[in-house]
């Protein structure tokens, strides 16, 4: 079957400037000539302006050409031409809180890496950063192999280990034993080869300075999934990023003590009282947006946590996860509404989810809205519901719940990503000079923005991938491999 479709692909390459890419990767892949015309397509650009309607893309050596109305456009004669009436053309997303592992029970994580590079690069997500890193290694390797074409995926940023303090949870993570330990690890995995940090919940301050200080004097930066350090003593820091929001800031937990995570680090009931208009919260806003910190909005792994029934399982993501993933994953949201486990981890029966996940979506409303850099992630951990590529969706169609139109979630998932890692005179937008990292949907997601779910093809540097022939081929494997 492989040699099938490789041999079908190779009749539509170029024998000349074609990227080298294997078997493996050929298979998927229905459009690599030097020259496409995208033509009479919808344009969502990225920048938040306006849909275009019935505009002709030209795609030429992996970049883009042009961008013009169809009755004006020039389309070269040698050029493959795509009519794509009904379709529109976004930006790749940029994935910004992305794993390559996946919760396998017991407190252990698995690394997926063969079902979750495929599954971004199927959902539209051609550029990720991966915000906490397991196996560094792994990661290292799996870029290289995705950059040389022998595995089909986005393009990576590359995440150190995380930077956790003493006291964790996770036996897979190192223990800093100090300022001096940090620097040391930060200077050896820059040597490695990654490009930015993640700091984890138990980190302390003085442990937390160090590491910005020494990411920064090479060009790197650090975000954070924080606990016992607040956003604002890390925003004095002056960490670049802070995960999750409103969720995992400790500042507002009742008895919170210096440098020292909270038996119980969210507290629903606190979170869901905060205005995000007056007060300490809108002050907290205030304050990251003056220090320039960004925000990554992970919604959809909050989302699967903070409501009963929500949300409704998809055929797509029960279809890849292995049979005991998805046996897990069922049960583990049945698990969740139970009155002992809400007890255990929220110290209620009844905490307010609902509530406390709306404060959330507010939240981030309001950072932007005061000038924050809001970036957007999935985060395929928690109950394992979430998984690579289409919870980068899902995260998209929750920032427009959140209040955001269509066109501004989208200009979160792809311009401002690439704004932050400095990608962005390459990638982000749909303008002239740009690598020709693209997204083709059916439909019209600037007026139904669940329509960004009905991806077709998804090209990376000019080459068109077949979306459905990606996720056909992990049918089954999310949470074995």
């Amino acid at each position: 079957m492989r040699v099938g479709w490789m041999s079908i692909a190779l009749l539509c390459s170029s024998m000349a400037g074609a990227q080298t890419l294997s078997p493996e990767v050929r298979q998927y892949v229905t459009v690599d000539t030097p020259v496409v015309a995208l033509t009479h397509v919808r344009v969502i650009d990225g920048t938040g302006s306006a849909a275009r309607e019935d505009q002709t893309i030209v795609v030429s050596q992996g970049k883009i050409a042009s961008v013009t109305d169809s009755a004006k456009a020039s389309v070269p004669k040698e050029a493959r031409v795509l009519e794509l009436r009904d379709y529109t053309v976004i930006p790749g997303l940029v994935g910004m809180h992305e794993h390559m592992f996946y919760p396998v029970g017991r407190g252990a994580f698995g690394e997926m890496l063969y079902s979750f590079p495929r599954l971004y690069l199927a959902g539209g997500v051609t550029t990720i950063r991966t915000t906490g890193s397991l196996e560094p290694y792994t990661d290292l390797e799996l870029k290289k192999s995705i950059d040389g074409g022998q595995t089909p995926g986005p393009k990576m940023h590359v995440t150190g280990p995380y930077l956790e303090g003493k006291g964790s949870w996770a036996i897979q993570l190192h223990q800093l034993t100090g300022p001096e330990d940090a620097v040391k690890t930060v200077n050896f995995w820059l040597d490695e080869g990654v490009d930015n940090f993640k700091a984890y919940m138990f980190i302390t301050r003085a442990e937390l300075g160090a590491a910005i200080e020494a990411a920064h004097k090479r060009g790197a930066k650090v975000t954070g999934h924080l606990c016992a350090v607040t956003f604002r003593e890390a925003a004095d820091l002056g960490i670049d990023d802070l995960e999750h929001g409103l969720f995992v800031d400790t500042e507002f937990i009742a008895g919170k003590k210096p440098d020292e995570c909270p038996e119980n680090p969210e507290d629903p009931a606190a979170m869901a009282k905060l205005d995000v208009n007056s007060g300490p919260l809108h002050e907290t806003i205030q304050y990251l947006v003056q220090h320039h910190v960004a925000v990554t909005s992970t919604l959809p792994v909050f989302e699967m946590g903070s409501f009963t029934g929500r949300p409704t399982p998809q055929k797509r993501v029960l279809d890849a996860l292995s049979p005991d993933a998805r046996s897990a994953w069922l049960a583990n949201r049945v698990r969740s509404t139970d009155a002992g486990y809400l007890k255990r981890n929220y110290g209620t029966e009844n905490p307010p989810l609902a509530a406390a996940f709306k404060r959330e979506e507010e939240f981030e409303y309001a950072f932007s809205k005061a000038g924050g850099l809001l970036l957007a992630g999935l985060d395929p951990t928690g109950m394992g519901g979430v998984i690579a590529g289409f919870g980068d969706q899902r995260e998209v169609e929750l920032l427009v719940e959140a209040g955001f139109t269509p066109l501004e979630a989208i200009h979160i998932a792809t311009y401002n990503g690439a704004q932050f890692l400095g990608d962005l005179e390459r990638v982000g937008t749909i303008a002239v000079g740009k690598q020709a990292d693209l997204v083709v949907i059916k439909g019209d997601p600037s007026k139904k923005i669940e329509d960004i779910e009905n991806v077709e093809t998804v090209f990376k540097d000019g080459i068109g991938y077949d979306s459905a022939k990606l996720i056909e081929s992990v049918r089954g494997t999310v949470g074995s491999h």
